[in-house]
């Protein structure tokens, strides 16, 4: 996993890192079960504060994508990849709502788009 914090970005570093975790998470990079790194250990391959890394695990696991076994480690939870599942299609379902907005704005109609997306190569 190649973690990457910004300095230079408005974006404040832990917010940064659970969004990265999320995307890996997402992306299936990070499987549910799987170990993360302690807290000392990732935040010192980042070279960032310990108290960074541990607000992004303790955000990300109220809500739901992490869980921590005492004694153990910080771990991806099964549900949350399922809440990260839901909440991507949602965005995506709303971003596909405003560019269907564009096309009939611009005159073109759902069947044309629909044309437009069974030619289109992936």
């Amino acid at each position: 996993m190649n973690l990457i914090l910004s300095n230079s970005s408005p974006v404040p570093l832990y917010e940064q890192l659970e969004q990265q975790l999320k995307t890996a998470i997402h992306s299936g990079e990070l499987q549910p079960g799987q170990p993360l790194p302690s807290i000392r250990s990732l935040a010192a391959s980042l070279a960032t504060s310990i108290i960074t890394v541990k607000r992004a695990y303790d955000d990300l696991e109220k809500e739901g994508y992490l869980f921590t076994t005492p004694g153990k480690g910080t771990f991806v939870s099964v549900d949350g990849v399922a809440a990260l599942t839901e909440s991507h299609l949602l965005q995506l379902k709303g971003e596909l709502a405003e560019l269907l907005r564009s096309f009939e704005d611009a005159g073109v109609t759902r069947s044309e788009v629909c044309r437009l997306i069974r030619d289109q190569e992936v």
